[in-house]
């Protein structure tokens, strides 16, 4: 595995970066991935830099990391991260000091999961233990999730009132993007929807809704699975067809011709977390 020799090309820049002076890393965050960032900058605002180990457009399960990123990670004053997706556990296994990384998914009741995550591609990397690990595309899930961060960061600064008082407007926040999000799946009487990767698995769980997925375990559908999943789709006037531009998207296209349907882009990696949920709420619930 390309990341396994990485990290084990970089363990001397690790073991040199114990040495950091304490000054040096006071005032920096570290995130797994952007919709983590959301939830982090809205308890800190501007007091830590937040930094994010999967930019924009990129790909967990194709994810490398640079040296000044090793580096970088061993000077953060905490390391947030989902806790379930493999790329994080292999890197941050290697981390000097384990207890400043954070487990956001603590708490969460899991699934497992139906998306191998690069489990059957030598150049892919897969999820925890066959857990679903998209737990922040819900609003029930990142409650949780808010409230790990939080309470990390409360451990740490305990005499903060500021840190407390945003993360109660954050929590509110989430809250009405859970009730949002309820309200609108209950009121449109959708049953399901159909998206390429499994990326909306606790979205779907908590809100009553099935999500039908192209992919499975990591591998693209066979004639007859597609030809069922048309049947299936017409039986619920299924529409749209999503798909996120981290995957191709030809089969896609197949699809959604075959059943007279759309084929939308959503991006479950989207920093915005609340605006992308409502987005993708909207989309779902749209005739």
């Amino acid at each position: 595995m390309k990341l396994r020799l990485f990290l084990l090309s970089f363990a001397t820049c690790i073991a040199a970066c114990s040495q950091l002076p304490q000054k040096q890393m006071d005032n920096n965050l570290y995130v797994s991935i952007l919709p983590l960032k959301y939830i982090l900058r809205n308890i800190v605002h501007d007091d830590f830099q937040i930094n994010v180990l999967v930019p924009a457009g990129a790909s967990p399960e194709t994810f490398e990391p640079t040296p000044k990123q090793f580096v970088e990670l061993n000077r953060a004053r905490f390391i947030f991260n989902v806790g379930l997706i493999d790329f994080e556990n292999a890197l941050l296994d290697k981390i000097n000091e384990p207890e400043k990384v954070v487990d956001l998914h603590v708490g969460i009741d899991l699934i497992e999961g139906a998306c191998a995550h690069g489990k059957h591609n030598d150049n892919g990397i897969h999820h925890d233990h066959g857990v679903d690990p998209h737990v922040w595309t819900s609003p029930k899930a990142l409650k949780i999730m808010a409230r790990n961060a939080f309470e990390a960061i409360q451990r740490a600064f305990p005499d903060s009132t500021k840190y407390a008082d945003a993360y109660k407007r954050l929590q509110q926040q989430l809250e009405d993007l859970d009730n949002r999000t309820h309200d609108k799946i209950k009121r449109s009487g959708v049953e399901a929807f159909i998206v390429y990767h499994p990326a909306l698995t606790y979205y779907a769980r908590d809100y009553g809704i099935r999500q039908m997925t192209i992919e499975t375990d990591g591998k693209d559908p066979s004639a007859r699975q597609l030809a069922e999943l048309i049947r299936t789709a017409r039986q619920y006037g299924i529409n749209k067809v999503f798909y996120q531009n981290q995957f191709p998207k030809s089969v896609v296209e197949v699809l959604a011709r075959d059943m007279k349907a759309r084929y939308v882009e959503i991006d479950p990696l989207d920093e915005q977390v609340v605006g992308n949920i409502d987005r993708i709420t909207d989309l779902i619930v749209e005739p």
